[in-house]
């Protein structure tokens, strides 16, 4: 019985996450390639993702106190509703302006506009680190990593329909009816989350978190876990060097196709996702996720650093399809390790500083490097100097300033990942992760949502229900899920972060 609760619930969790995250990706998407379509400035939307992780990196660990406090239900039912006000509210506004105001980037209206979007999508987020939480509730430890690995895969589902529908949506719809399109979806997401029932308790009160930033009592959690505060500080670094390419992925991509190809260019390159995140789901991460880890970023290096040396579009789409093939290995390596080494009610605290730490660092590049790019190296590239410097690495073309910039940022990733493999902080981790007791889970069958307490209790420990998530995988697989309307980052754990 507590089985099948688990494996519904998880199921329900996937399919519900998996419609939410479309929705919220799709319009920002839409967004992004509706704004460099109409104004063809690189400083624009690098300033539209960079505002997103900076909304990412302020609200993060207010978002993770609020999910330790409450049911991961109530904070998903909590998600929707705001996104679908925010979307709602950006629908009254594109109705009341003309486009051309709302396109005006020195006007107060493509401001408004902007950032209601990325308000709508960043509030995610909350539902992303509630997700996190909800897997070390309903599976266990050994089997976390195969279970966020198909949390990777679902991501990359959406990811896969977000990239077409955005890129066709604009270009045959406009932004008024992607708008609606959103709004409707996001609404269709609140509706299914009614019918959902997770088996949980009611969460116990920290009386060490006074305030809805629970600072001191995050860093408490991390500490007690050595070596996981550099694990948070190398996942920063990486999405600063991802910031580079959340700056320049879309200017380069919508320079070689139109909007529609370019959608199903990234449709095309998404299902990586899908093949990162199987991967992960059937055969894990291994016994050392922290050297899984770190091999898959210096990979990741590589591959950023050579995918753009020649503007040929199957260089750069085959290219983007393996580097998002190894994104998902490196979130579920994250998710894992802080699953395991950090205590239950503590873990949405954690995950909130992680994402914030994280987040902080895309927006300081991509707000950097989109200016940095179009008034300096860009032009310098279409030089005859930059030309004769560097066009017998990077041949001819008119992107050749952003392939430069992405070549020594993949560079820089390989290095920094290289030196990780000899710090004591990586020691430390790894040794902690293999000798880390399994945890007692809290569980309140009073209160809990859908089962009794000898229930909650057994799918809290790990007991009845977890002598293995492959009896969840099946039910929670996309093939076997049902279809979602059509969830990157974005948060789509994304290609853009």
């Amino acid at each position: 019985m507590e089985r099948t609760v688990a494996k519904t619930a998880f199921a329900n969790v996937l399919v519900n996450t998996l419609i939410a995250n479309v929705t919220t990706s799709f319009l920002w998407f839409a967004l992004t390639f509706w704004v460099y379509i109409e104004t063809q400035s690189v400083l624009a939307t690098g300033i539209i993702g960079g505002a997103y992780m900076l909304f990412i990196a302020f609200f993060a660990m207010i978002f993770g106190t609020i999910v330790d406090r409450h049911r991961k239900h109530t904070v998903m039912l909590l998600s929707s509703v705001v996104s679908a006000v925010a979307f709602l509210l950006a629908g009254v506004l594109y109705v009341w302006q003309p486009e051309s105001a709302i396109l005006d980037l020195g006007g107060p209206w493509f401001w408004a506009f902007s950032l209601l979007i990325l308000f709508g999508g960043v509030i995610e987020q909350m539902r992303n680190i509630a997700l996190s939480t909800t897997v070390t509730l309903l599976v266990p430890a050994d089997k976390r990593a195969n279970a966020n690995g198909l949390v990777g895969t679902v991501q990359g589902l959406a990811f896969l329909v977000t990239s077409v529908f955005s890129g066709l949506s604009i270009g045959f719809l406009g932004m008024g009816w992607t708008l609606g399109i959103a709004i409707v979806a996001m609404v269709l997401t609140f509706v299914h989350l009614l019918f959902i029932r997770i088996p949980e308790g009611t969460p116990t009160p920290d009386p060490e978190a006074a305030s809805a930033l629970d600072f001191r009592g995050s860093v408490a959690a991390i500490r007690l876990a050595p070596g996981l505060f550099a694990l948070i500080i190398f996942s920063t670094f990486n999405n600063l060097i991802g910031g580079v390419y959340m700056a320049l992925m879309d200017p380069y991509g919508l320079t070689l196709f139109d909007a529609q190809t370019w959608g199903f260019a990234l449709a095309f390159a998404s299902t990586g996702f899908l093949i990162g995140g199987g991967v992960v789901a059937k055969f894990g991460l291994g016994k050392k996720p922290m050297r899984t880890l770190l091999l898959v970023v210096i990979a990741m290096g590589l591959l950023g650093s050579v995918f753009m040396l020649r503007e040929w579009w199957p260089l750069y789409v085959v290219g983007m399809w393996i580097y998002m093939a190894l994104v998902p290995p490196v979130e579920a390596a994250e998710q894992t390790v802080i699953q395991k080494v950090v205590r239950f009610d503590r873990q949405g605290r954690v995950f909130g500083v992680a994402a914030a730490m994280e987040a902080a660092a895309a927006p300081v590049t991509a707000f950097l490097i989109a200016p940095i790019a179009e008034f300096a190296v860009i032009p310098y590239m279409e030089s005859r100097a930059g030309q004769e410097q560097w066009g017998w690495l990077l041949g001819d073309g008119d992107a050749r300033g952003i392939a430069l910039i992405c070549l020594f940022a993949g560079l820089v990733m390989v290095v920094v990942g290289t030196l990780a493999f000899f710090t004591r902080s990586y020691r430390k981790l790894t040794d902690l992760y293999a000798n880390a007791p399994e945890q007692d889970l809290p569980g309140d069958g009073a209160d809990a949502e859908g089962t009794d307490a000898e229930g909650t209790d057994e799918l809290s420990t790990g007991g009845a229900a977890s002598d293995d998530v492959d009896a969840v995988a099946p039910s929670v697989s996309p093939l076997d899920a049902p279809a979602p309307v059509r969830g990157t980052p974005p948060e789509v754990p994304d290609a853009r972060r």
